[in-house]
């Protein structure tokens, strides 16, 4: 009975997140793309504020923030994140706005939610070719914070388990030292809640600690990126891997 409640509950939640998805992305590209991109994304934005609600609305999906303080003011920086679902994708846009997510290139292609996502202007890389991805998320990076905007990149460069750690990419921890802009790790349990791959959504509220940001001025990338590593999984150790357990402390940055 309880998979049959989370069930219909996670149907309702699909079925408003599709209407928001085609209402923003219809309205952006007859409306919002004729509007300098300073103009266009609070109004863009405010569809990840109306997923994340409807989220809490039907699944009981909350969340509690820790760090806030952290996060830099008036430069832009590189944003590392865990990635364990499609939550962050939503949340950290909206975190420290303005914000320049790398992602792959077939989302662009999909329609609404692709149509939508490109008046964000991300950095949408190719990942069947590397090295052309990395000269791209240095080369576009470089552009976006030139803008001062943010660039939010997923180092493990795809969603993880809960209680798994992918690789961690270098190409954050070298585009903050080219451009010299702070490094700002981000940990968070979001798979408990919203499991990659999974049509479920589980009530809980899912923990995200905002790291004390790292300057990058004369800093070696691959220590940089296992310095981010060390304290993003350490920090997501001490959260709850299942939906309402208590955390278990912080872990000292």
């Amino acid at each position: 009975m309880r998979t049959l409640w989370l069930g219909l509950r996670a149907a309702l939640f699909y079925l408003g997140y599709g209407i928001l998805t085609a209402w923003y992305s219809l309205t952006g590209l007859l409306f919002a793309r004729w509007f300098p991109y300073d103009l266009r994304t609070p109004y863009m934005l405010t569809w990840n504020n109306a997923t994340l609600f409807w989220l809490w609305l039907c699944c009981g999906v909350r969340v509690r923030v820790r760090g806030s303080e952290n996060w830099p003011q008036g430069r832009p920086c590189v944003i590392v994140g865990k990635h364990q679902s499609q939550w962050e994708t939503f949340f950290l846009q909206i975190a420290h706005p303005p914000t320049a997510t790398v992602l792959k290139r077939e989302l662009l292609a999909i329609p609404f939610f692709g149509w939508g996502l490109r008046l964000m202007e991300p950095i949408a890389i190719d990942r069947s070719n590397p090295k052309q991805a990395l000269r791209q998320i240095q080369e576009q990076g470089m552009d976006r914070i030139a803008r001062g905007r943010n660039v939010l990149i997923f180092p493990e460069g795809t969603r993880t388990p809960v209680g798994k750690t992918g690789n961690y990419g270098r190409s954050g921890a070298e585009l903050a030292c080219r451009a010299g802009v702070p490094l700002v790790p981000v940990a968070h349990n979001a798979g408990v809640c919203w499991p990659a791959r999974s049509f479920l959504k589980y009530p809980g509220t899912i923990e995200v600690v905002i790291g004390k940001p790292i300057e990058t001025d004369g800093a070696d990338s691959r220590q940089l990126t296992e310095q981010v590593k060390a304290w993003i999984e350490g920090e997501v150790a001490a959260m709850p891997t299942t939906p309402g357990a208590p955390c278990r402390g912080p872990q000292t940055p």
